[in-house]
């Protein structure tokens, strides 16, 4: 499916739900984020997913690590380099995304699991701002088998394999298979931001850049 860019002025809206955390949190069909944005998104269409490559093999998972709160994230693949900052639910019981001043910080969800311990951990980030692509414009482009690595407030790094990259409808949404665990006994992570076209009648992007990784390593954080 071709790639689609869209842009306008208005409000950025990020039409994500958020699952089961250990907290038995549900939060279906919910939004992310509202706030200004008018640069375009790099998406797919309505629902696609890049998957994994025809015969790729990824690595086996790590065994998951004590938990530590998150400090770093660096993407290589896509250039990013952001501190991560907790933040919890906003008023309407979303996951509540860094103010639009830290735009190039990105929030981890800090009631649910921690980056590197058993379950799925949620970072969450912006697209664009009013003026200029923020923290996770380019997540679309990530791929199955590169790398995500968060240094963690005790010093260790927890390096994580993408295996799934996908870009879901606002109509379409499944909150259990987009954030439930893929699979037992591992440390997972979700990268999350808005994707689409944006729809300047309704102010609001069609869909959501899912990004699915989990643990293969472990380490000393710089």
């Amino acid at each position: 499916m071709a790639e689609e860019r869209a842009s306008g002025s208005g409000r950025l809206l990020t039409g994500v739900a958020w699952a089961v955390l250990l907290v038995g949190l549900w939060l279906w069909g919910r939004e992310l984020t509202d706030a200004p944005g008018s640069t375009s998104a790099p998406t797919t269409g309505d629902v696609a997913a890049v998957g994994r490559p025809f015969g790729a093999e990824l690595p086996p998972a790590h065994k998951p690590l004590d938990a530590a709160r998150p400090d770093r994230v660096d993407i290589p693949a896509i250039g990013v380099k952001a501190p991560v900052v907790r933040r919890g639910l906003d008023a309407d019981g979303a996951v509540d995304p860094p103010p639009y001043a830290r735009s190039d910080a990105v929030g981890w969800y800090g009631a649910g699991t921690q980056p590197g311990s058993e379950g799925t951990a949620l970072l969450v980030g912006h697209v664009d701002t009013e003026t200029e692509p923020a923290v996770f414009y380019d997540l679309s482009a990530l791929e199955p088998g590169q790398q995500i690595r968060v240094t963690r407030a005790d010093g260790s790094l927890a390096e994580f394999t993408v295996e799934d990259v996908a870009v879901v409808g606002r109509d379409s949404f499944d909150a259990q298979k987009a954030y439930g665990k893929q699979k037992a006994d591992r440390a997972e992570l979700r990268l999350i931001t808005c994707g689409g076209t944006f729809d300047s009648a309704t102010r609001t992007y069609s869909s959501n850049v899912v990004v699915s990784a989990y643990l293969t390593g472990d380490g000393e954080g710089d």
